[in-house]
């Protein structure tokens, strides 16, 4: 399954002896900007996918004080089966799957909160539009979706607190999916509209 790909990284950061929490060091520069994206992208380059994720993120934030960061996401990426199917629960089995895909543009405004040394929370709020697709690449419908995300990570600062790194587990929902085609609907009913324990690992560099 994609989203356990990236567990293996996220595992191997957290236990990491030789990376430091949030401001490497005292001496370390404070930077207020920074650019980045999520690993996520390397579900783009799983060999013979059928059903490639096409995602792309790139994140611009800024620092308002040492605790609080807000940011901005663009985001795009499609997928074939509803979202809200657990794990284990029949996620990429053939009856489970949409007749098509759906592909989602948005742009996300995030708040994070650092709580002590390198955790944080955060809230990501990703308005998207939506464009359904059935199994022959015609486009059929154009929707909405409000897509939520609650994160509890770490953030890992290295190279005088040029680059950072941040492992993370979220939970996610979608409040607002308006205008789906029946056919994808029908598939939508038969799971929840959240999603718990989304792994998530994100990266950038502060200037």
């Amino acid at each position: 399954m994609k989203r356990l790909c990236i567990f293996p990284l996220l595992l191997g950061l957290l236990w990491s002896t030789q990376a430091q929490a949030q401001t490497s060091g005292t001496d370390a520069p404070y930077r207020r900007f920074f650019v980045g994206s999520s690993l996520f992208m390397l579900g783009n380059f799983i060999p013979d996918d059928p059903n490639p994720p096409h995602f792309v993120q790139l994140n611009v934030g800024y620092r308002l004080t040492p605790r609080d960061v807000v940011s901005l996401e663009a985001i795009t990426w499609r997928y074939a089966w509803p979202l809200g199917i657990p794990y284990s629960k029949g996620q990429e089995a053939p009856d489970t799957k949409y007749p098509g895909y759906v592909r989602e543009v948005g742009l996300a405004l995030a708040y994070q909160r650092f709580w002590w040394k390198g955790v944080y929370t955060a809230v990501h709020a990703l308005n998207a539009a939506q464009t359904y697709v059935d199994d022959n690449d015609r486009k059929v419908q154009r929707g909405y979706q409000l897509f939520m995300t609650y994160r509890l990570g770490y953030h890992i600062a290295f190279w005088r607190n040029r680059l950072f790194v941040e492992p993370s587990v979220a939970m996610t929902h979608w409040p607002i999916n308006t205008n789906v085609p029946e056919a994808f609907a029908r598939q939508e009913r038969r799971w929840p509209r959240y999603f718990l324990f989304e792994p998530g690992l994100h990266f950038g560099v502060k200037f």
